[in-house]
């Protein structure tokens, strides 16, 4: 098969994107994702230089959908309760299954490790819990930053579904969010 003459920055970060989910975070190399894409390796590190560079540019497009698809949701979900369960679940989505979720903890940590990955995290985190509390605006008794409250258990409820994946994680995190959403309405 003939190697491509080109591919976007853009193209090639997916299926760098794609190896590291597929065989771990170590096995993202030039030569692995030039294998994987098909231009060669020398053509990749003059785009990308090292491979910390490769794999943070990967990781801040990867970034970039997330908050793309954040926007997204909050642009069209309902501005109440129901719709920040639904916004949470739809992220919940792009897990896939537990294979897929757990390889993704490990994608993960390289975000932790890199300070300018861990800014692009905090900053997701405050758009996030924003689009949330738009979701109770005007409930009657939601607490003050539920926003954050709520995706902090989302985020538990995700790595408990991860240790008895039973049950389709969108179901799983739906019932669980809701269960949450009314002892916290109910308390307050």
């Amino acid at each position: 098969m003939a190697r491509p003459k080109t591919l976007s920055d853009s193209e090639v970060l997916v299926a760098a994107h794609r190896l590291m989910h597929e065989a771990g975070p170590e096995a993202l190399t030039f030569d692995s994702l030039a294998k994987a894409c098909g231009l060669s390796p020398a053509t990749l590190v003059q785009r990308f230089k090292t491979k910390a560079g490769l794999k943070r540019a990967t990781l801040m497009q990867a970034w970039d959908k997330l908050d793309e698809k954040t926007a997204s949701l909050a642009g069209h979900l309902p501005k109440t309760p129901d719709g920040a369960i639904a916004m949470l679940v739809a992220l919940s989505g792009s897990y896939g299954g537990i294979e897929a979720y757990a390889e993704g903890l490990m994608v993960l940590r390289e975000d932790f490790r890199d300070p300018a990955l861990r800014a692009r995290g905090a900053a997701w985190k405050e758009a996030l819990s924003a689009a949330l509390d738009e979701r109770f605006a005007g409930v009657a008794g939601a607490p003050r930053d539920i926003g954050l409250l709520l995706a902090t258990h989302w985020q538990g409820s995700l790595l408990w579904w991860g240790f008895d994946p039973g049950e389709e994680i969108g179901a799983y995190v739906g019932k669980a969010l809701k269960r949450f959403v009314e002892s916290l309405l109910r308390e307050c």
